[in-house]
């Protein structure tokens, strides 16, 4: 069955970086479409980031564009979000989605 498991979050200081990972298995990783999604507290899920089989085409949403960056390694089957610059409003608990499928979260706290 699909698992999608992620790593990387934490309590990071405004403009630091992070960079989250997850790693994934039951399904063919190398041709799939992959996302990040975040949701805020007390907020729904937000699209973030996404990124095609290939790992050239990426798109972001504005609130984290030039500041983010999706990237893949298909051989190792991980798919990671490089956050930079980070804002207290980047505090969420983050999620790798395939389709329909999400992992359980890595929460990233930003905060002074």
């Amino acid at each position: 069955q699909v698992q999608l498991v992620e790593s990387g979050g934490g309590l990071v200081q405004p403009g630091g970086s992070l960079r989250l990972s997850c790693v994934a298995s039951g399904f063919t990783f190398n041709s799939a479409y992959m996302s990040w999604v975040r949701q805020a507290p007390g907020k729904g899920l937000e699209w973030v980031s996404s990124i095609a089989s290939n790992g050239v085409d990426t798109y972001y949403a504005d609130s984290v564009k030039g500041r983010f960056t999706i990237s893949r390694d298909n051989a190792k089957k991980t798919l990671y979000l490089q956050m930079d610059s980070v804002k207290s409003e980047d505090t969420a608990v983050y999620y790798c989605t395939k389709a329909a499928y999400r992992g359980q979260g890595t929460q990233v706290t930003v905060s002074s």
